[in-house]
């Protein structure tokens, strides 16, 4: 039962005690003038005006002892705080986020390198797709899923905040990617079921070929965006790598097999991107988050927080602010 806005209460039956106050109130009042007792003077001139402090405390005492039933009458009734309460049209969509992370990714043509910028975009994006699953693969000589599909997108971020280039055999196996990625995607319900797929070279491992797995997300309903990312011309980027893991960089020529990613954007009833600034990506992101939306059913998400405690600690306040005005400023001697 919903009384105060987002305040709802689970037991409201124990409200109807709060008539009782005023009536109590009332019936104290008649029976405190029945028994005043009256003391005529033959002229008030000599107090007139004279109220002290004390006085005007003691009409608290009984105000103080009714907020404190009060509170507890609520207490009772088990208020609950309706976090959040709203009516959404989810866009049930599930989306794999595909990531290159072969060596070229830390090139420095973006600042700090593509893979940092990649990530945090990315990132960005998955905060803005609030009632869809996403899930995470990662490639580079081989493939593997980084994060299944999941409604949990702090997850996904923590796992994306995490990667790093070496982790796989060096190389770029697209292929493998993308085929990993509609492997996690075949068997969803969703009314949309889409792959974003971002790499910076050419196809060059793998024993899945690219057009392969296209045909297969093809096969499944399943659509491809790509994303090229890289500069024109020459990056700074890794050439080789010393014994201690650490890359060695030289400039070289940023090569992106933009043909194919054509292909298997277009194969699949995707697009395709090319990001050559970090900005240029942000706008990619933002623009397919503007064209995958798919509405479904209203639903309605609520959340409690318990609130009781919180009117108990009132009531047992006021009663305490009473006894302690009754054993200092309005104590009265036997």
């Amino acid at each position: 039962m919903s009384v105060l806005g987002n305040i709802e209460f689970v037991n409201p039956e124990f409200l109807i005690l709060l008539v009782a106050i005023p009536l109590i109130a009332i019936w104290q009042f008649f029976k405190k003038k029945k028994t005043e007792a009256y003391f005529t003077l033959p002229s008030l001139d000599a107090i007139e005006g004279m109220v002290s402090f004390r006085s005007r405390l003691i009409p608290l005492m009984p105000v103080l002892r009714a907020l404190a039933c009060a509170a507890f009458i609520l207490a009772l009734a088990r208020p609950q705080l309706a976090l959040k309460e709203e009516e959404i049209k989810a866009e049930g969509i599930d989306i794999m986020l595909v990531m290159d992370l072969s060596s070229s990714m830390l090139a420095q043509d973006f600042k700090p390198d593509r893979l940092e910028v990649s990530k945090r975009v990315a990132s960005e994006f998955v905060d803005k797709r609030a009632y869809d699953r996403l899930g995470l693969v990662v490639f580079a000589g081989e493939s593997f899923t980084q994060c299944p599909i999941t409604t949990d997108h702090r997850v996904v971020k923590d796992f994306m905040s995490n990667l790093k280039c070496g982790l796989l055999e060096d190389g770029t196996a697209i292929g493998m990617g993308l085929a990993s990625a509609v492997n996690r995607l075949k068997d969803s319900e969703a009314e949309s079921k889409v792959v974003i797929l971002l790499t910076d070279g050419v196809n060059n491992a793998g024993y899945i070929k690219p057009n392969t797995a296209a045909d297969i997300a093809k096969e499944y309903g399943i659509k491809v965006y790509t994303i090229g990312v890289g500069s024109m011309g020459q990056a700074l980027s890794p050439v080789s790598r010393r014994s201690d893991g650490k890359y060695i960089f030289g400039m070289a020529r940023v090569e992106i097999d933009e043909a194919l990613l054509q292909e298997i954007a277009k194969m699949t009833g995707g697009r395709y991107y090319r990001a050559t600034t970090e900005q240029s990506l942000e706008a990619i992101y933002a623009e397919i988050d503007q064209l995958e939306k798919t509405e479904m059913d209203v639903t309605v998400f609520k959340r409690y927080s318990e609130e009781f405690g919180k009117f108990m600690i009132w009531g047992i306040g006021f009663l305490l602010l009473e006894l302690l005005m009754r054993l200092t400023l309005l104590k009265t001697l036997p």
